[in-house]
């Protein structure tokens, strides 16, 4: 585009936004194509476009939409709420590329109540607008297989495919089946069952559907006390069997206080790509409904924009018209007759923290299905997590920890292990005898092998590591970071693992002076840190143990001309130690060992 087409489009544009009104709408953005690239809704229509155009847009995506805008066209509405209605409308008929895209929910059922003479009752994943009425999506099936049990037993419902007129049922068209005879069925299709009772039984069983089972439960209750008091007993037993049932469903379910009717609960987690709501309904105190969905990002939505979105969403979905919601934090909306409320403690504040371990939970499970479908993904977002808890340049790609190991000084030993893409390249270990300190000094024998680490890889043009971990506090990572940026003029990041006063591994430590870096010890970044420095422990105390092991089994055999460590491990094994050894014969000697190295070890040894 020219900068004379990009003037023209600009005061076009302008033109547009000027003349907005200031009123609750939905605005649509049109690319050069004439098709809708993006849809969004605003309580002030001209203040909420006028931003988009009015300056410089930190988000990459942003700005790429900005730069693809040719028309803009609004549609007027009453209120905020409205709004909300139809940019939802919009998005689904649009599918706008830079919208938000809600995952599609069609693997999970739904309940349906057909619109036939005598209604069926069943679990369905196509919705058909034939007048059916429909309670869902389920995304927890249990809950869903539980609803449709408790039907079934408290209502003798039927579950044939017939068509039930009234012409064909007075023509006699019909036999009865099995479930007639085993009564799970009266027979509507042979004029068995009356219709006004048949449809009594669906409105009861829509009742239970929408989580009004408080109010059946009381009516059950007062049918079997009225049936026992005019001697009825037997009806008032089948009574009394449907009302524990639907007592035993009740008390499974979620119960929170009878108190609360009528009330919608959404919280919101989301990650660098996708959004996860949780949405649920209390009805007389049970939850009766709850749903779990995503968005995929388009544009860097904030969580209150999305959560906005997602009420929209559910409520129009559900046909909910509850006069409370319950929300984590506060959102720029304004519906109707609805109040939104952040409870701080009491029963409301128990549904909102199971709310969110729903949406926990749910994006935990989603997250873990693809990570298992791509393994790689894992360890990508692992080392994000890292990039961005300390702040790095570049991913840490390739991660060394280092380790010394010493008793009082003897046998001074020190470790580095690799890990590359949060994985041990145990090719890369690296095992060092300490060669210029004397006693146990921690400090100078990191200094020695950090040095010869890193000149040597300098020397012969290696690959440096995006991270040092040093297995220590303050005083390891000052050492480790004067030999790499005062001696040998590196720029490495350098992290250290302190433990706290159990010798347990506490805190995450970075920067210069080292600060404390806010990791919880039960995040999957924190253990992959722990994990690394119990496999650089691992890897230098076996090789501590190693050298020692040689000094304690080492004894004057080693040093006759000679004898080899095969026919030294030969003696001791028969003979168990040198002392004895001394004092075996030569023919001893010889049966073991042959007479030539006999008389070397004779001579010796005396």
């Amino acid at each position: 585009m020219t900068d004379g087409e990009r003037t023209t489009l600009d005061k076009f544009l302008k033109g547009i936004v000027l003349n907005l009104p200031e009123s609750p709408g939905c605005y649509q953005y049109l690319d050069d194509k004439g098709e809708v690239i993006y849809v969004g809704k605003a309580k002030n229509l001209k203040r909420r476009v006028y931003s988009y155009f009015s300056k410089e847009h930190q988000s990459r995506k942003t700005a790429m939409l900005v730069s693809k805008i040719r028309d803009i066209k609004y549609v007027i509405v009453n209120t905020e709420e409205d709004a909300l209605l139809l940019e939802n409308n919009l998005i689904k008929r649009y599918k706008p590329h830079y919208n938000v895209l809600l995952k599609d929910d069609k693997t999970y059922p739904s309940i349906c109540v057909t619109n036939e003479y005598f209604p069926r009752i069943f679990k369905t994943r196509n919705i058909v607008r034939n007048g059916a009425t429909y309670f869902g999506p389920y995304s927890h099936i249990p809950t869903l297989n539980a609803l449709l049990d408790l039907i079934k037993n408290l209502y003798p419902l039927r579950s044939c495919h017939h068509a039930l007129t009234p012409e064909n049922i007075h023509s006699g068209k019909f036999k009865v089946c099995l479930e007639y005879h085993i009564k799970n069925c009266k027979g509507p299709c042979i004029g068995a069952q009356t219709r006004e009772e048949y449809l009594k039984n669906i409105q009861e069983a829509k009742e239970i559907l929408k989580g009004n089972t408080a109010e059946i439960s009381r009516k059950l209750l007062f049918d079997m006390q009225s049936l026992a008091s005019e001697m009825r007993f037997e009806e008032a037993q089948s009574i009394k069997q449907k009302y524990d049932l639907l007592e035993a469903y009740r008390s499974k379910s979620e119960v929170v206080s009878n108190v609360l009717n009528n009330i919608d609960v959404f919280t919101i987690e989301d990650d660098e790509n996708s959004a996860y709501i949780n949405y649920l309904h209390v009805t007389n105190g049970s939850i009766n409904q709850a749903f779990t969905f995503e968005y995929k990002k388009r544009m860097n939505e904030s969580p209150e924009e999305l959560l906005v979105l997602g009420i929209g969403e559910m409520r129009e979905r559900y046909k909910s018209y509850s006069r409370e919601i319950i929300v984590p934090f506060p959102v720029e909306l304004e519906l109707e007759n609805v109040t939104f409320t952040i409870p701080q403690r009491g029963d409301k504040k128990k549904l909102l923290e199971l709310s969110i371990l729903n949406v926990k939970q749910y994006k935990v499970d989603r997250l873990k299905q693809a990570e298992k479908l791509n393994p790689e993904q894992k360890t990508v977002r692992l080392m994000k997590e890292l990039q961005t808890a300390l702040n790095l340049d570049r991913l840490p790609m390739r991660i060394e920890c280092f380790d010394n190991s010493n008793i009082s000084g003897t046998d001074a030993v020190a470790a580095c292990v690799v890990f590359k893409k949060c994985k041990p390249s145990k090719q890369d270990y690296r095992k060092y005898n300490i060669k210029t300190v004397v006693g146990p000094d921690d400090y100078a024998s990191m200094k020695e092998v950090v040095r010869r680490r890193y000149s040597r890889l300098i020397e012969e043009n290696g690959e440096l590591p995006d991270l040092i971990i040093t297995d220590g506090g303050k005083g390891q990572m000052e050492v480790v970071r004067e030999v790499i940026e005062d001696e040998l003029g590196l720029q490495i990041p350098i992290a250290g693992l302190a433990k706290d006063s159990k010798h347990r591994t506490n805190e995450l430590l970075f920067g210069n002076p080292p600060i404390v870096i806010g990791l919880k010890t039960d995040s999957f970044v924190f253990k992959l840190l722990t994990q690394i420095q119990d496999e650089v422990h691992r890897f230098a105390i076996t090789f501590h143990r190693e050298k020692r092991s040689k000094h304690q089994t080492a004894s004057v055999l080693d040093n006759i001309k000679g004898i080899g460590e095969k026919t030294k491990t030969q003696l001791l094994k028969k003979f168990k130690s040198v002392k004895r050894i001394r004092e075996a014969t030569l023919d001893e000697l010889s049966n073991e060992i042959g007479q030539a190295k006999a008389k070397i070890i004779k001579e010796n040894l005396n």
